[in-house]
């Protein structure tokens, strides 16, 4: 009788969620663990891969082209991850049911927006660009600046941020709980859960589940790396001997086989004509060394994501490489006084050196275990994720250089 009672109060109060079109009896979680994880005998999935088989300096993750990853996150059940891939796609997550979290990450578009910076609730512009997705179970830090340390956490910025999905706690249970099949799924990815209906812990769990399943590391790069050397052509090779030297310096903080250090680093990026500077980590840490200093991003599918940079700065990668052959310090504005990274130096690099890099990039593109969109969910609403942005940069991500 209560929970009739609930149901139809949300039907008043949450009148895009369909509840009556949403059959329980319709959504039934998969219980075969996402492509690349293992299932064990406790039933949970654990990641496999060809660096599986590598050492690493000081087990960080960090060397050349047959090294180990680093640490990741897995162990979550199929049900658990399955259940995590509806919620991502729903709108019903955000406070009127016009956005979900594939809005802003869409797997169409490299698991971001394609948009300088992304836009939330009644499309009101946010302050950064949306990082892309993939590999996020080896990250331990989200946000660009650095603000949370797990992707449970991450997830409570954008779900209850006025200005991205705009919802509250109250009200995300409320609408979750109204709906008899997220009821039931719910049941199904956590069945030793005594406490009755839907708790928000569990909703960041299983949203965090089906990040950490978002796995690429089976591009063009990771075959030569494993001993494959044909799959890279001979302009990309010099492309990738380019990225490793110590002129240029790219890996010393995009460093193979994640393509990421993981640290902060303050690299003198301009902000958008108009736009203040951002100070970034400084709030985070409260070390004024670290203004303007920035998450060192994943460069992998980085063809997929532009515009690039925490402000969408700049359209192609060509122009991010020009960036970092500009010289030290050449796009901070006057008068402010940055602590630049010291791997950022004046690498005088050739136009055709610039566009070997470039041609680099492109070969740690993998899609290969794009998850599949829902075609319905237990909302009743929508999925997300299946409209691509309409920028501009997403046609300018070469060097447009023959050389």
């Amino acid at each position: 009788m209560i929970a009739r009672a609930i149901i139809l109060a949300a039907a008043l109060l949450f009148p895009w969620h369909g509840i009556a079109a949403a059959d329980a009896t319709t959504f039934v979680l998969r219980d075969n663990c996402p492509p690349s994880f293992e299932k064990t005998d406790t039933g949970i999935c654990q990641l496999r891969t060809l660096y599986d088989f590598y050492d690493s300096v000081q087990g960080a993750g960090l060397g050349g082209t047959q090294t180990a990853l680093p640490a990741h996150r897995d162990g979550f059940t199929p049900e658990q991850i399955d259940l995590g891939r509806y919620l991502f796609f729903d709108p019903v997550l955000s406070g009127d049911g016009s956005i979900a979290c594939a809005s802003c990450h869409s797997p169409q578009q490299g698991f971001s927006d394609g948009l300088p910076r992304s836009k939330g609730m009644a499309g009101r512009e946010v302050a950064r660009a949306a990082p892309t997705l993939w590999n996020t179970a080896f990250l331990n830090k989200f946000f660009w600046d650095a603000r949370a340390t797990t992707l449970e956490d991450q997830a409570v910025g954008p779900l209850f941020d006025p200005d991205e999905m705009d919802n509250t706690p109250q009200r995300l249970l409320d609408s979750l709980n109204a709906i008899p099949a997220y009821q039931a799924m719910f049941r199904q990815a956590f069945p030793a859960r005594e406490e009755e209906g839907i708790a928000l812990d569990q909703v960041y769990l299983a949203l965090a589940a089906f990040q950490t399943s978002l796995i690429s590391l089976n591009s063009r790069y990771d075959r030569y790396a494993h001993g494959y050397h044909a799959a890279l052509s001979e302009q990309e090779v010099e492309g990738l001997n380019i990225f490793r030297s110590f002129v240029a310096r790219c890996a010393e903080c995009h460093t193979p086989p994640l393509f990421t250090n993981q640290q902060i680093a303050v690299i003198g990026a301009p902000e958008p004509d108009g736009l203040p500077l951002d100070v970034g980590a400084q709030i985070t840490y409260g070390a004024p060394e670290l203004k303007a200093g920035f998450k060192v991003p994943t460069l992998r599918n980085i063809v997929q994501t532009a515009p690039y940079m925490h402000s969408g700065k700049f359209d192609n990668l060509h122009q991010v490489a020009e960036f970092y052959n500009g010289g030290r310090g050449h796009a901070v504005p006057q008068g402010v006084d940055l602590h630049l990274h010291w791997h950022i130096s004046s690498p005088n690099l050739t136009e055709y050196e610039l566009a070997r890099l470039v041609d680099f990039l492109g070969t740690l593109t993998d899609e290969s275990l794009t998850p599949e969109v829902p075609l319905q969910l237990p909302s009743g609403l929508a999925p997300a994720g299946n409209t691509i942005q309409s920028h501009t940069a997403k046609t300018k991500t070469t060097s447009g250089d023959a050389s």
